[in-house]
């Protein structure tokens, strides 16, 4: 889904502006459908804690910056690109309508729209998809997205400023579904959530078959692991940082480290609950089959074991790279293991083509 999308169907780069580092892939599609993609650039450039804050770009210079700075060390020409959003400037909704012809539905949805979200109608963009199958003859059901403007205008204008031309701006959530069913398949009857795991927001997208049937993101991430070590350890952020990447650290013990990860990531925990627990309450499905890790904390040690744990279903990191060929002479495959889990949303923007839906 796009909220706004325009040009011919070319491929575009994949970039993930997200709060403690910016990831950029370039995939190339072939194929009949052009479904099949092989990697031909990914590049990870950090950014210093200040500069985006729960998801608000707070510092655009070093933003810029870093954007143009993981194009030119990768050597990436394409200037188009994908990105997206997520937070609490992003409402997604599922809204049951009248049954109506697609020429009536694009005739309403803003009128339609303004029922059920809580912002000015005037300051969001919105886009929408009917759900095949959903409905009951005499309603139909329809994926709202709604976007704050500013929020957009921010992202868009980052990458502009850096050169770059923003072609779509699409929603987390989607994102990580793509990189999900480009790598994994689809199967109608299982039910998978995707939990990306980011530094300060949790995106939890909960499918069946090829439909989103909840999503939430989440003000929780990797920050908090940061933030209980600096603390309980009376450590810089960049020294935190770097134990909790598992870098040795002058002075610090990295056995005390177990215990704080335990507090955090119960804390996390507790938030999957509730959110699945939200989940069966309000949908017609009371199960999950399988949930897929992905994000920069999705390997924090104990955090997938904890999950496995808590929830009856089988847990395990999402590989963006499961169904994507690379040559091992330019990439090297345990790197690529190692930063999947950070990448997934990146793969799946770099799927997307201009003019697609």
């Amino acid at each position: 889904m796009a909220l706004f999308s325009f040009g011919k169907k070319k491929g575009l780069v994949g970039l993930d502006i997200g709060s403690s580092a910016i990831k950029a892939v370039e995939l190339k599609a072939s194929g009949k459908a052009g479904d099949q993609f092989s990697l031909v650039n990914i590049g990870i450039e950090n950014l210093s804690p200040e500069a985006i804050v729960d998801g608000a770009i707070m510092d655009a210079g070093s933003v810029v910056d870093a954007i143009s700075r993981v194009f030119t060390s990768q050597k990436i020409k394409s200037v188009d690109v994908a990105t997206s959003v997520s937070g609490n400037a992003v409402i997604v909704k599922k809204i049951s309508l009248p049954q109506m012809s697609p020429e009536e539905l694009a005739e309403s949805i803003h009128w339609e729209a303004e029922q059920y979200i809580p912002f000015d109608i005037q300051d969001v963009a919105i886009d929408y998809e009917m759900i095949e199958g959903g409905g009951d003859g005499t309603n139909m059901d329809v994926l709202l997205v709604a976007v704050k403007k500013d929020k957009i205008s921010d992202y868009t204008s980052a990458i502009s400023q850096a050169g770059k031309t923003p072609q779509i701006v699409d929603v987390d959530v989607f994102a990580l579904q793509n990189c999900y069913e480009v790598n994994y398949g689809s199967d109608p009857g299982t039910i998978v959530a995707l939990l990306n795991i980011g530094a300060s927001i949790m995106n939890i997208n909960i499918v069946k078959g090829t439909t989103s049937i909840f999503n939430r993101d989440i003000a929780v991430g990797g920050n908090q692991y940061t933030d209980a070590i600096q603390k309980d350890l009376n450590l810089s952020f960049e020294q935190a940082e770097a134990l909790k990447r598992g870098q040795p650290v002058e002075g610090a013990d990295a056995s005390q480290l177990d215990p704080i990860f335990q507090v955090v990531s119960e804390s996390i925990a507790m938030e999957i609950q509730k959110t699945f627990d939200f989940f069966k309450a309000t949908s017609s499905e009371d199960r999950i089959d399988r949930i897929y890790l992905s994000g920069g904390s999705a390997r924090v040690p104990g955090l997938q074991e904890l999950i496995g744990e808590r929830f009856d279903a089988g847990v395990e990191l999402l590989n963006p790279f499961n169904a994507i060929t690379y040559n091992a002479k330019d990439f090297d495959p345990d790197w690529l293991t190692e930063i999947g889990p950070q990448a997934a949303i990146a793969v799946g923007l770099a799927i997307r083509k201009v003019g697609d839906r």
